[in-house]
């Protein structure tokens, strides 16, 4: 199986477990707040959905040639996350489903040539159109974790832990060191990989399971099970997602 085509499957895989937890909400735990500030379950659910559209574009923009923004604005982004968070569980599980076919749709019609086309993120960034299905895995992965309806860090799969890991410590490095946060001059270790990353100096070492690395770099936890030597208070790490340092 092709790199593509096994991060594909994992993207499927994963939309499948969001569907069935939205699917398992009722009227009122749906417009229960989520995890993401000012946003409810509902919002997560919509936004999942959008976002598959808003890749949908950018394969679009790879397949055709014709630039075609991920999103058309801001604006419209949060309109259509309003206009849709209101649903009931079902129309929300069916729009995730919908949505995450027709991006799968996409990603098997699209000609070879195309995954090498340069497409561009909402955020400004440049990245090849194969970058696409990485960042669909991000966002399954870890809004899934947003929805707070019973799925974590530690049901993420092993496969995405290591990949989002690995990158997540690499662009930290290529980071300037005065956008690192609080990391800066720390080494942050995975106890149970080689996943491991040094950010300057000699300073303290933040050291865990990949697992409870990724959640705390992501935001999708606290730290729990990560212990800093010397021992003190985690430091805040710089927001995320980060801009990929490399292709």
């Amino acid at each position: 199986m092709s790199d593509r085509r096994r991060v594909l499957a994992e993207v499927e895989a994963g939309t499948g477990r969001v569907v069935a937890t939205v699917e398992g909400l009722d009227e009122e735990a749906v417009r229960a707040p989520s995890a993401l500030p000012g946003w409810t379950r509902g919002h997560v659910a919509t936004h999942i959905a959008r976002n598959a559209d808003s890749l949908w574009n950018l394969l679009e923009w790879a397949r055709t040639g014709v630039e075609i923004p991920q999103y058309p604005s801001v604006e419209a982004r949060n309109a259509a996350l309003e206009a849709g968070a209101g649903r009931s569980p079902a129309e929300l599980a069916q729009d995730v489903r919908a949505a995450g076919e027709r991006l799968s749709e996409q990603a098997a019609r699209l000609p070879e040539a195309a995954w090498e086309a340069t497409v561009r993120a909402m955020a400004g960034f440049p990245h090849p159109a194969w970058f696409v299905l990485y960042r669909r895995w991000q966002e399954v992965e870890t809004h899934h974790v947003d929805l707070a309806a019973g799925y974590g860090p530690s049901d993420w799969p092993d496969s995405y832990v290591h990949w989002a890991l690995t990158g997540t410590l690499a662009d930290l490095e290529a980071l300037s060191p005065g956008l690192r946060a609080g990391l800066d001059g720390h080494r942050l270790v995975a106890t149970d990989t080689a996943d491991a990353a040094d950010l300057g100096g000699a300073g303290p070492e933040i050291s865990g399971s990949a697992r409870a690395l990724l959640g705390w770099l992501t935001g999708r936890s606290s730290g729990e099970g990560l212990a800093a030597r010397p021992e003190g208070p985690l430091p805040v790490p710089p927001p995320w997602p980060l801009e990929p340092g490399a292709f």
